[in-house]
């Protein structure tokens, strides 16, 4: 394991305050059309299409119909908090100035994993005959499906 050392400043080795150089409007500008930002609704969106392949796949699959709401509400469990995150942070207030931006990403996580605990407990008194692997199943494959929007981005021309 790597250790740094700190000098009698209280600065670790290697971080040198001198050589940070803040970016240019133009560089800025560059490095943002190099690397586009993804868009919250299209991670969304994919988990959508996750969860309903979930769902029509348990259900398909094993022939129970329990078995595929289980999973639905599992996929339902991650898709529901992420949009009421997703609007949070985008919306009208979201980015007034720094602080309050870091902020509102806190408060809208919080507000989120709440959400997703809250549906959680509710699951049983919900879903008739309630299959907690299932349900599980339903949970991974939704949130992994973010990772599907993520390589699927467009990806700008190289030149």
């Amino acid at each position: 394991m790597k250790t740094l050392a700190r000098d009698a400043s209280g600065e670790e080795d290697g971080a040198d305050p001198e050589d940070f150089k803040p970016l240019s409007a133009e560089e800025a500008r560059k490095l943002r059309e190099a690397r586009p930002s993804i868009s919250p609704w299209r991670v969304i969106a994919m988990q959508v299409v996750g969860g309903l392949l979930v769902f029509f796949g348990t259900w398909g699959l094993t022939g129970r119909q329990n078995l595929g709401w289980s999973a639905g509400y599992g996929a339902l469990a991650v898709v529901i908090p992420a949009a009421v995150f997703a609007r949070g942070l985008t919306g009208r207030f979201s980015s007034l100035n720094a602080s309050t931006a870091v902020f509102g990403f806190f408060l809208w996580e919080m507000v989120k994993m709440a959400l997703t605990v809250a549906m959680l407990i509710a699951a049983p008194r919900l879903v008739a005959g309630l299959s907690w692997p299932a349900m599980l199943v339903g949970l991974v494959v939704t949130m992994k499906a973010a990772w599907v929007a993520v390589m699927l981005a467009p990806r700008p021309p190289k030149l």
